[in-house]
Protein backbone atom coordinates (compact mmCIF):
# COMPACT_ATOMS: atom_id res chain seq x y z
CA UNK A 1 0.00 0.00 0.00
CA UNK A 2 1.28 3.65 -0.70
CA UNK A 3 2.69 5.47 1.64
CA UNK A 4 2.52 9.58 2.17
CA UNK A 5 5.41 11.31 4.23
CA UNK A 6 4.52 14.84 5.06
CA UNK A 7 7.88 16.61 6.43
CA UNK A 8 8.94 19.89 8.20
CA UNK A 9 4.76 20.68 9.24
CA UNK A 10 3.63 22.11 12.22
CA UNK A 11 0.58 19.63 13.63
CA UNK A 12 -2.03 21.21 14.93
CA UNK A 13 -4.72 18.97 16.36
CA UNK A 14 -7.28 18.66 19.33
CA UNK A 15 -9.16 15.75 21.47
CA UNK A 16 -12.63 16.00 23.09
CA UNK A 17 -13.41 13.52 25.51
CA UNK A 18 -16.82 14.70 26.72
CA UNK A 19 -15.91 18.51 26.42
CA UNK A 20 -12.76 18.45 27.87
CA UNK A 21 -9.49 19.28 25.70
CA UNK A 22 -6.52 17.65 26.16
CA UNK A 23 -3.24 17.29 24.66
CA UNK A 24 -3.75 20.06 22.10
CA UNK A 25 -1.15 22.87 20.47
CA UNK A 26 1.53 22.87 17.92
CA UNK A 27 4.46 20.75 17.51
CA UNK A 28 7.04 20.27 14.31
CA UNK A 29 7.10 17.14 12.89
CA UNK A 30 6.28 14.41 9.87
CA UNK A 31 3.06 12.75 9.10
CA UNK A 32 2.61 9.40 7.47
CA UNK A 33 -0.58 8.33 5.58
CA UNK A 34 -1.19 5.38 4.12
CA UNK A 35 -4.13 4.23 2.00
CA UNK A 36 -6.80 5.87 3.69
CA UNK A 37 -5.40 6.12 7.52
CA UNK A 38 -2.89 8.16 9.05
CA UNK A 39 -0.08 5.35 9.95
CA UNK A 40 2.50 7.56 11.77
CA UNK A 41 3.23 10.45 13.25
CA UNK A 42 6.09 11.61 15.44
CA UNK A 43 9.02 14.11 14.62
CA UNK A 44 11.03 14.78 11.45
CA UNK A 45 14.40 13.46 12.61
CA UNK A 46 12.25 9.95 13.50
CA UNK A 47 10.72 9.91 9.81
CA UNK A 48 14.18 9.95 8.05
CA UNK A 49 13.68 6.09 9.07
CA UNK A 50 10.41 5.72 7.41
CA UNK A 51 11.46 7.58 4.20
CA UNK A 52 12.47 4.30 1.75
CA UNK A 53 9.61 3.87 -0.05
CA UNK A 54 7.67 6.26 0.67
CA UNK A 55 6.30 9.61 -1.11
CA UNK A 56 7.82 12.29 -0.12
CA UNK A 57 6.36 16.21 0.77
CA UNK A 58 8.36 18.32 1.69
CA UNK A 59 6.49 21.15 3.45
CA UNK A 60 8.90 23.06 5.55
CA UNK A 61 6.53 25.83 7.93
CA UNK A 62 3.40 24.84 6.68
CA UNK A 63 0.48 23.77 8.89
CA UNK A 64 -1.18 20.74 9.13
CA UNK A 65 -4.81 20.18 11.01
CA UNK A 66 -7.35 18.14 10.48
CA UNK A 67 -9.60 18.77 7.81
CA UNK A 68 -12.89 20.88 8.76
CA UNK A 69 -16.14 19.96 9.45
CA UNK A 70 -18.99 22.40 8.94
CA UNK A 71 -21.96 21.23 10.63
CA UNK A 72 -24.91 23.12 9.71
CA UNK A 73 -25.27 23.96 5.54
CA UNK A 74 -27.96 24.89 2.69
CA UNK A 75 -25.56 24.27 -0.58
CA UNK A 76 -28.17 24.34 -3.46
CA UNK A 77 -29.02 27.83 -1.51
CA UNK A 78 -25.29 28.96 -1.14
CA UNK A 79 -24.26 27.72 -4.37
CA UNK A 80 -27.21 29.68 -6.28
CA UNK A 81 -25.36 32.51 -4.93
CA UNK A 82 -22.31 32.28 -7.19
CA UNK A 83 -24.77 33.27 -10.14
CA UNK A 84 -27.49 34.98 -7.83
CA UNK A 85 -28.36 38.28 -6.63
CA UNK A 86 -26.09 39.02 -3.88
CA UNK A 87 -27.93 41.65 -1.50
CA UNK A 88 -25.76 42.05 1.43
CA UNK A 89 -24.65 45.05 0.34
CA UNK A 90 -27.87 46.99 0.18
CA UNK A 91 -28.64 49.64 1.91
CA UNK A 92 -32.02 51.13 1.23
CA UNK A 93 -35.39 49.70 -0.42
CA UNK A 94 -34.08 52.03 -3.22
CA UNK A 95 -30.71 49.77 -3.81
CA UNK A 96 -32.49 46.43 -3.37
CA UNK A 97 -35.43 48.06 -6.01
CA UNK A 98 -32.78 48.81 -8.17
CA UNK A 99 -30.40 45.67 -7.89
CA UNK A 100 -33.26 43.78 -9.23
CA UNK A 101 -34.35 45.89 -11.81
CA UNK A 102 -30.66 45.57 -13.07
CA UNK A 103 -30.64 42.02 -12.93
CA UNK A 104 -33.92 41.47 -14.82
CA UNK A 105 -33.25 43.89 -17.66
CA UNK A 106 -29.96 41.81 -18.32
CA UNK A 107 -32.14 38.32 -17.93
CA UNK A 108 -35.42 39.05 -18.84
CA UNK A 109 -38.39 37.25 -17.39
CA UNK A 110 -35.65 34.31 -15.83
CA UNK A 111 -36.21 33.43 -11.91
CA UNK A 112 -34.12 36.35 -9.46
CA UNK A 113 -32.67 34.51 -6.81
CA UNK A 114 -31.35 36.81 -4.41
CA UNK A 115 -29.91 37.05 -0.61
CA UNK A 116 -28.81 38.94 2.08
CA UNK A 117 -30.90 41.92 2.40
CA UNK A 118 -31.22 43.35 5.86
CA UNK A 119 -33.36 46.45 6.53
CA UNK A 120 -32.99 47.50 10.28
CA UNK A 121 -30.73 50.02 9.47
CA UNK A 122 -32.09 50.85 6.25
CA UNK A 123 -33.55 54.64 6.06
CA UNK A 124 -36.99 53.69 4.20
CA UNK A 125 -39.31 51.30 4.69
CA UNK A 126 -39.55 47.44 3.01
CA UNK A 127 -40.75 47.86 -0.40
CA UNK A 128 -44.25 46.84 -0.80
CA UNK A 129 -45.17 44.37 -3.38
CA UNK A 130 -46.09 46.48 -6.11
CA UNK A 131 -43.01 48.45 -5.98
CA UNK A 132 -40.84 44.92 -6.33
CA UNK A 133 -43.27 43.23 -9.57
CA UNK A 134 -42.63 47.21 -11.12
CA UNK A 135 -38.51 46.24 -10.75
CA UNK A 136 -39.58 42.67 -11.54
CA UNK A 137 -41.30 43.49 -15.23
CA UNK A 138 -43.43 40.14 -14.39
CA UNK A 139 -40.36 37.43 -13.50
CA UNK A 140 -40.41 35.67 -10.58
CA UNK A 141 -38.31 37.28 -7.68
CA UNK A 142 -37.70 35.55 -4.51
CA UNK A 143 -35.25 37.32 -2.22
CA UNK A 144 -34.27 36.05 1.24
CA UNK A 145 -33.35 37.82 4.20
CA UNK A 146 -29.98 36.87 5.45
CA UNK A 147 -31.61 35.11 8.23
CA UNK A 148 -33.61 33.71 5.71
CA UNK A 149 -36.80 33.40 7.95
CA UNK A 150 -38.57 36.00 5.95
CA UNK A 151 -38.38 37.32 2.33
CA UNK A 152 -39.76 39.91 -0.55
CA UNK A 153 -41.45 37.86 -3.13
CA UNK A 154 -42.85 38.96 -6.94
CA UNK A 155 -46.48 38.33 -7.87
CA UNK A 156 -44.94 36.32 -10.44
CA UNK A 157 -44.09 34.08 -8.01
CA UNK A 158 -46.71 34.21 -5.64
CA UNK A 159 -48.75 32.92 -8.11
CA UNK A 160 -46.74 29.12 -8.38
CA UNK A 161 -47.07 28.99 -4.95
CA UNK A 162 -50.23 27.52 -4.01
CA UNK A 163 -52.46 28.57 -0.46
CA UNK A 164 -49.75 31.63 0.33
CA UNK A 165 -52.23 34.19 -0.06
CA UNK A 166 -53.69 34.44 3.54
CA UNK A 167 -51.12 31.55 5.06
CA UNK A 168 -49.32 32.72 8.81
CA UNK A 169 -46.76 35.41 7.87
CA UNK A 170 -48.67 36.56 5.03
CA UNK A 171 -47.52 40.11 4.15
CA UNK A 172 -47.79 42.87 1.37
CA UNK A 173 -43.87 43.21 2.04
CA UNK A 174 -42.13 40.18 3.51
CA UNK A 175 -43.36 36.70 4.13
CA UNK A 176 -42.29 34.92 7.01
CA UNK A 177 -43.60 31.83 9.01
CA UNK A 178 -45.90 29.13 7.03
CA UNK A 179 -46.50 32.02 3.91
CA UNK A 180 -42.62 32.36 3.50
CA UNK A 181 -42.26 28.14 3.29
CA UNK A 182 -44.84 27.93 0.60
CA UNK A 183 -42.62 30.93 -1.27
CA UNK A 184 -39.67 29.52 -1.27
CA UNK A 185 -41.11 25.92 -2.40
CA UNK A 186 -42.01 27.62 -5.31
CA UNK A 187 -38.67 29.31 -6.08
CA UNK A 188 -36.74 26.25 -5.60
CA UNK A 189 -39.12 24.11 -8.50
CA UNK A 190 -38.53 27.03 -10.09
CA UNK A 191 -34.65 26.18 -10.27
CA UNK A 192 -33.82 23.84 -13.10
CA UNK A 193 -31.72 20.32 -12.59
CA UNK A 194 -28.87 22.16 -14.69
CA UNK A 195 -28.86 24.98 -12.73
CA UNK A 196 -29.22 23.18 -9.34
CA UNK A 197 -26.61 20.69 -10.06
CA UNK A 198 -24.07 23.66 -10.89
CA UNK A 199 -24.54 25.62 -7.92
CA UNK A 200 -24.15 22.18 -5.73
CA UNK A 201 -21.00 21.94 -7.58
CA UNK A 202 -19.68 25.16 -6.85
CA UNK A 203 -20.80 24.96 -3.14
CA UNK A 204 -18.42 22.06 -3.00
CA UNK A 205 -15.80 22.62 -4.40
CA UNK A 206 -15.43 26.11 -2.08
CA UNK A 207 -16.10 24.14 0.50
CA UNK A 208 -13.24 22.01 -0.66
CA UNK A 209 -10.86 25.21 -1.32
CA UNK A 210 -11.27 26.32 2.61
CA UNK A 211 -10.25 22.85 3.94
CA UNK A 212 -13.87 21.74 4.44
CA UNK A 213 -14.27 18.03 4.51
CA UNK A 214 -17.53 17.40 5.21
CA UNK A 215 -20.69 19.48 5.79
CA UNK A 216 -23.51 18.67 7.31
CA UNK A 217 -26.85 19.40 4.92
CA UNK A 218 -29.68 21.04 6.35
CA UNK A 219 -32.60 19.64 4.39
CA UNK A 220 -36.22 19.53 5.24
CA UNK A 221 -39.97 20.05 3.88
CA UNK A 222 -39.60 23.68 4.52
CA UNK A 223 -36.24 24.15 3.24
CA UNK A 224 -35.00 21.96 0.28
CA UNK A 225 -36.78 18.45 -1.18
CA UNK A 226 -35.74 15.15 -0.66
CA UNK A 227 -34.92 15.26 -4.62
CA UNK A 228 -32.55 17.90 -4.09
CA UNK A 229 -31.18 16.46 -0.98
CA UNK A 230 -30.34 12.85 -2.87
CA UNK A 231 -28.62 14.97 -5.77
CA UNK A 232 -26.32 16.93 -3.05
CA UNK A 233 -25.23 13.62 -1.73
CA UNK A 234 -24.40 11.69 -5.07
CA UNK A 235 -21.74 15.03 -5.92
CA UNK A 236 -17.89 14.35 -5.71
CA UNK A 237 -15.95 16.42 -3.30
CA UNK A 238 -16.81 16.92 0.53
CA UNK A 239 -18.94 14.46 2.16
CA UNK A 240 -22.40 15.16 2.90
CA UNK A 241 -23.94 14.25 5.38
CA UNK A 242 -27.59 14.90 5.35
CA UNK A 243 -30.20 15.57 7.98
CA UNK A 244 -33.89 16.33 7.50
CA UNK A 245 -36.01 18.62 9.49
CA UNK A 246 -39.29 16.57 9.79
CA UNK A 247 -41.65 15.65 12.50
CA UNK A 248 -42.64 12.38 13.55
CA UNK A 249 -44.63 11.19 16.12
CA UNK A 250 -44.23 7.33 16.11
CA UNK A 251 -40.97 5.41 16.12
CA UNK A 252 -42.62 3.49 12.58
CA UNK A 253 -42.94 7.13 11.45
CA UNK A 254 -39.57 7.77 11.69
CA UNK A 255 -38.15 4.41 10.36
CA UNK A 256 -39.89 4.99 7.03
CA UNK A 257 -38.74 9.22 6.50
CA UNK A 258 -35.24 7.67 7.12
CA UNK A 259 -35.70 5.23 4.59
CA UNK A 260 -37.51 7.45 2.32
CA UNK A 261 -34.68 10.10 2.47
CA UNK A 262 -31.38 7.99 3.21
CA UNK A 263 -30.09 11.06 6.42
CA UNK A 264 -28.14 10.35 9.13
CA UNK A 265 -31.56 11.78 11.40
CA UNK A 266 -34.54 13.92 11.61
CA UNK A 267 -33.19 16.84 12.76
CA UNK A 268 -31.33 19.96 11.95
CA UNK A 269 -33.67 22.66 10.57
CA UNK A 270 -36.36 21.66 12.27
CA UNK A 271 -38.35 24.62 13.04
CA UNK A 272 -39.58 25.34 16.90
CA UNK A 273 -38.58 29.00 16.08
CA UNK A 274 -37.51 31.58 13.39
CA UNK A 275 -34.82 33.92 13.87
CA UNK A 276 -34.90 37.21 15.79
CA UNK A 277 -34.01 39.80 12.61
CA UNK A 278 -37.20 38.36 11.21
CA UNK A 279 -38.93 38.76 14.78
CA UNK A 280 -39.84 35.38 14.30
CA UNK A 281 -37.38 33.86 17.18
CA UNK A 282 -39.56 32.83 19.90
CA UNK A 283 -39.26 35.08 22.94
CA UNK A 284 -40.74 34.78 26.78
CA UNK A 285 -41.03 38.60 26.77
CA UNK A 286 -41.28 40.71 23.46
CA UNK A 287 -39.12 42.23 21.05
CA UNK A 288 -37.66 45.10 22.16
CA UNK A 289 -38.06 47.11 18.68
CA UNK A 290 -41.93 45.49 18.51
CA UNK A 291 -44.05 45.64 21.50
CA UNK A 292 -46.80 42.62 21.41
CA UNK A 293 -44.43 40.64 19.33
CA UNK A 294 -43.22 37.56 20.64
CA UNK A 295 -42.55 35.60 17.43
CA UNK A 296 -43.66 32.18 16.01
CA UNK A 297 -43.77 28.92 17.76
CA UNK A 298 -43.69 26.08 15.66
CA UNK A 299 -43.66 22.83 17.61
CA UNK A 300 -44.27 22.59 21.32
CA UNK A 301 -42.73 20.67 23.73
CA UNK A 302 -45.76 17.42 23.12
CA UNK A 303 -44.61 17.47 19.60
CA UNK A 304 -40.98 17.85 20.57
CA UNK A 305 -41.08 15.17 22.98
CA UNK A 306 -42.70 12.37 20.42
CA UNK A 307 -40.46 13.62 17.87
CA UNK A 308 -37.30 12.80 20.14
CA UNK A 309 -39.06 10.03 22.04
CA UNK A 310 -40.22 8.23 18.30
CA UNK A 311 -36.41 8.83 17.03
CA UNK A 312 -34.51 7.48 20.54
CA UNK A 313 -36.36 4.74 19.80
CA UNK A 314 -35.17 3.59 16.43
CA UNK A 315 -31.78 4.65 17.23
CA UNK A 316 -31.49 7.79 14.88
CA UNK A 317 -30.49 11.49 15.95
CA UNK A 318 -33.26 13.94 16.21
CA UNK A 319 -32.91 17.15 16.34
CA UNK A 320 -34.09 20.92 16.37
CA UNK A 321 -33.61 24.61 15.12
CA UNK A 322 -33.88 26.68 18.67
CA UNK A 323 -32.91 30.39 18.95
CA UNK A 324 -35.43 32.43 21.28
CA UNK A 325 -35.59 31.64 24.80
CA UNK A 326 -38.74 30.73 24.97
CA UNK A 327 -37.79 28.07 21.97
CA UNK A 328 -35.03 26.58 24.43
CA UNK A 329 -37.56 26.62 27.18
CA UNK A 330 -40.00 24.13 24.76
CA UNK A 331 -36.84 22.02 23.97
CA UNK A 332 -36.11 21.42 27.30
CA UNK A 333 -39.29 20.49 28.16
CA UNK A 334 -39.96 18.14 24.95
CA UNK A 335 -36.25 16.37 25.98
CA UNK A 336 -37.45 16.14 29.28
CA UNK A 337 -41.22 14.24 28.33
CA UNK A 338 -38.94 12.48 26.00
CA UNK A 339 -36.67 10.85 28.68
CA UNK A 340 -39.65 10.41 30.81
CA UNK A 341 -41.22 8.01 27.96
CA UNK A 342 -37.73 6.79 27.20
CA UNK A 343 -35.12 6.89 29.36
CA UNK A 344 -32.47 9.55 30.25
CA UNK A 345 -29.75 6.72 29.20
CA UNK A 346 -31.69 6.10 25.48
CA UNK A 347 -31.91 10.09 24.86
CA UNK A 348 -27.96 10.61 25.64
CA UNK A 349 -26.82 7.40 23.96
CA UNK A 350 -28.76 8.69 20.86
CA UNK A 351 -27.00 11.93 20.91
CA UNK A 352 -29.13 14.07 19.85
CA UNK A 353 -28.59 17.60 18.77
CA UNK A 354 -29.99 21.22 18.78
CA UNK A 355 -29.25 23.84 16.07
CA UNK A 356 -27.95 27.72 17.04
CA UNK A 357 -29.47 27.82 20.82
CA UNK A 358 -28.93 31.20 20.77
CA UNK A 359 -30.47 32.20 24.23
CA UNK A 360 -29.43 29.36 26.68
CA UNK A 361 -28.99 29.69 30.45
CA UNK A 362 -26.50 27.77 32.37
CA UNK A 363 -28.72 25.78 34.28
CA UNK A 364 -30.54 24.75 30.41
CA UNK A 365 -27.00 23.91 29.20
CA UNK A 366 -26.21 21.43 32.57
CA UNK A 367 -29.56 20.08 31.03
CA UNK A 368 -28.68 19.33 27.69
CA UNK A 369 -25.05 18.02 28.51
CA UNK A 370 -26.71 15.41 30.68
CA UNK A 371 -29.06 14.07 28.16
CA UNK A 372 -26.27 14.34 25.66
CA UNK A 373 -27.05 16.95 23.15
CA UNK A 374 -24.64 18.36 20.67
CA UNK A 375 -25.48 21.99 20.17
CA UNK A 376 -24.42 22.80 16.82
CA UNK A 377 -23.55 26.60 16.69
CA UNK A 378 -22.54 29.47 14.48
CA UNK A 379 -19.72 31.81 15.58
CA UNK A 380 -20.49 34.38 12.94
CA UNK A 381 -23.92 35.64 14.30
CA UNK A 382 -21.88 37.23 16.63
CA UNK A 383 -19.40 38.67 14.92
CA UNK A 384 -22.70 40.05 12.69
CA UNK A 385 -24.91 40.99 15.37
CA UNK A 386 -23.43 40.67 18.31
CA UNK A 387 -22.59 43.46 20.75
CA UNK A 388 -24.09 46.12 22.32
CA UNK A 389 -24.52 48.11 19.39
CA UNK A 390 -25.69 45.41 16.80
CA UNK A 391 -28.70 43.60 15.88
CA UNK A 392 -29.25 41.33 18.94
CA UNK A 393 -29.45 44.64 20.76
CA UNK A 394 -31.87 46.56 18.96
CA UNK A 395 -34.58 43.19 18.79
CA UNK A 396 -34.01 42.44 22.75
CA UNK A 397 -32.62 45.12 24.04
CA UNK A 398 -28.61 45.42 25.15
CA UNK A 399 -29.26 43.33 28.35
CA UNK A 400 -31.02 40.23 26.87
CA UNK A 401 -28.06 40.69 24.10
CA UNK A 402 -25.54 40.47 26.39
CA UNK A 403 -26.45 36.55 27.07
CA UNK A 404 -26.81 35.59 23.36
CA UNK A 405 -24.50 32.55 22.23
CA UNK A 406 -22.36 32.08 25.24
CA UNK A 407 -20.18 29.42 24.52
CA UNK A 408 -17.89 29.74 27.16
CA UNK A 409 -20.88 28.90 29.54
CA UNK A 410 -22.05 25.88 27.15
CA UNK A 411 -18.43 24.53 27.03
CA UNK A 412 -18.49 24.75 30.83
CA UNK A 413 -21.27 23.01 31.32
CA UNK A 414 -20.32 19.90 29.37
CA UNK A 415 -21.99 20.78 25.81
CA UNK A 416 -20.17 19.64 23.13
CA UNK A 417 -20.23 22.08 20.33
CA UNK A 418 -19.99 22.03 16.34
CA UNK A 419 -18.98 24.81 14.75
CA UNK A 420 -20.73 25.76 11.80
CA UNK A 421 -21.97 28.81 9.19
CA UNK A 422 -25.79 27.81 8.41
CA UNK A 423 -24.44 28.90 4.69
CA UNK A 424 -25.93 31.14 3.09
CA UNK A 425 -27.12 33.18 6.28
CA UNK A 426 -23.12 33.53 6.67
CA UNK A 427 -20.26 32.50 4.36
CA UNK A 428 -18.77 29.15 5.30
CA UNK A 429 -15.31 30.12 5.97
CA UNK A 430 -14.05 28.02 9.09
CA UNK A 431 -11.06 30.38 10.17
CA UNK A 432 -13.01 33.10 10.28
CA UNK A 433 -15.73 30.88 12.50
CA UNK A 434 -12.78 30.08 15.17
CA UNK A 435 -11.99 33.51 15.04
CA UNK A 436 -15.74 34.74 15.92
CA UNK A 437 -15.38 32.41 18.69
CA UNK A 438 -12.14 33.66 19.87
CA UNK A 439 -13.30 37.03 19.75
CA UNK A 440 -16.57 36.82 20.96
CA UNK A 441 -18.47 40.61 21.56
CA UNK A 442 -19.48 39.98 24.86
CA UNK A 443 -16.86 39.51 27.65
CA UNK A 444 -16.98 35.95 29.13
CA UNK A 445 -18.73 34.19 26.36
CA UNK A 446 -15.69 33.50 23.73
CA UNK A 447 -13.79 30.18 24.07
CA UNK A 448 -9.80 29.39 23.61
CA UNK A 449 -8.40 28.84 20.02
CA UNK A 450 -7.92 25.33 20.98
CA UNK A 451 -11.37 24.71 21.84
CA UNK A 452 -12.17 26.65 18.80
CA UNK A 453 -10.54 24.29 16.67
CA UNK A 454 -11.91 21.10 18.51
CA UNK A 455 -15.39 22.69 17.99
CA UNK A 456 -15.35 22.71 14.56
CA UNK A 457 -13.17 19.66 13.86
CA UNK A 458 -14.10 16.43 16.25
CA UNK A 459 -16.76 18.16 17.40
CA UNK A 460 -18.36 18.06 13.89
CA UNK A 461 -18.06 14.48 13.83
CA UNK A 462 -19.37 14.11 17.52
CA UNK A 463 -22.30 16.02 16.01
CA UNK A 464 -22.90 13.47 13.26
CA UNK A 465 -23.00 10.86 15.86
CA UNK A 466 -19.33 9.71 15.46
CA UNK A 467 -17.66 8.98 19.26
CA UNK A 468 -14.38 7.48 17.53
CA UNK A 469 -11.91 8.70 19.58
CA UNK A 470 -9.54 9.03 16.54
CA UNK A 471 -12.66 10.93 13.90
CA UNK A 472 -11.03 14.43 13.70
CA UNK A 473 -7.37 13.99 14.81
CA UNK A 474 -4.18 13.46 13.89
CA UNK A 475 -3.51 10.00 15.30
CA UNK A 476 -2.22 6.95 13.82
CA UNK A 477 -5.11 5.00 12.89
CA UNK A 478 -7.21 7.95 12.61
CA UNK A 479 -9.08 8.53 8.76
CA UNK A 480 -6.60 10.45 6.79
CA UNK A 481 -8.48 13.66 6.96
CA UNK A 482 -6.40 16.62 6.49
CA UNK A 483 -5.65 20.08 5.88
CA UNK A 484 -2.41 21.99 4.71
CA UNK A 485 -2.37 25.47 5.18
CA UNK A 486 0.33 28.31 4.59
CA UNK A 487 -0.52 29.60 8.22
CA UNK A 488 -2.17 29.20 11.58
CA UNK A 489 -4.57 32.37 11.27
CA UNK A 490 -5.89 32.49 14.36
CA UNK A 491 -4.22 30.31 16.14
CA UNK A 492 -1.19 32.15 15.38
CA UNK A 493 -2.80 35.44 15.94
CA UNK A 494 -2.60 36.56 12.59
CA UNK A 495 -5.13 38.69 11.50
CA UNK A 496 -5.86 37.51 8.01
CA UNK A 497 -7.05 33.70 7.25
CA UNK A 498 -4.36 30.85 6.10
CA UNK A 499 -4.78 29.69 2.72
CA UNK A 500 -5.26 25.66 1.86
CA UNK A 501 -2.62 24.41 0.33
CA UNK A 502 -4.21 20.60 0.04
CA UNK A 503 -7.05 18.72 1.67
CA UNK A 504 -7.45 14.93 1.84
CA UNK A 505 -10.01 13.02 3.04
CA UNK A 506 -10.52 9.17 3.87
CA UNK A 507 -6.65 9.35 1.63
CA UNK A 508 -8.42 11.03 -1.38
CA UNK A 509 -7.10 14.45 -2.24
CA UNK A 510 -10.48 16.74 -2.56
CA UNK A 511 -8.39 20.17 -2.84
Amino acid sequence: MARTLLLGVRLIGAELIGAELIGAGPAAGALEIEGERISWVGSADAARERLPGATVLELAGAVVTPAFVDAHVHATAAGLLADGLDLTGCDSARALLDAVAARVAARPGALVWGHGWQDQTWPDELPPRPALDRAAAGAPVYLSRIDVHSALASSALLDRAPGVTGAAGWSLTALSGDAHHRVRRAALTAVDTTTRDAAQAAFLADAASRGVAVVHECAGPDISSAADLAALRLRPGPEVVGYWGEAVRTADEARELVAHTGTRGLAGDLFVDGSLGSRTAALREPYADAPGCTGNRYLDPAAIGAHVAACTEVGVQAGFHVIGDAATDALLAGLDEAAAATSPGAVRAAGHRVEHLEMVDAAQARRLADLGVVASVQPLFDAYWGGLDGMYATRLGRERARGMNPFAGLHEAGVVLALGSDAPVTPLDPWAAVRAAVEHRTPGSAIAAAHALAAHTVGGHRAAGDRSPLAGRLLPGAPASYAIWDGAGPLDGAAGNPRCLRLVHRGVVLH
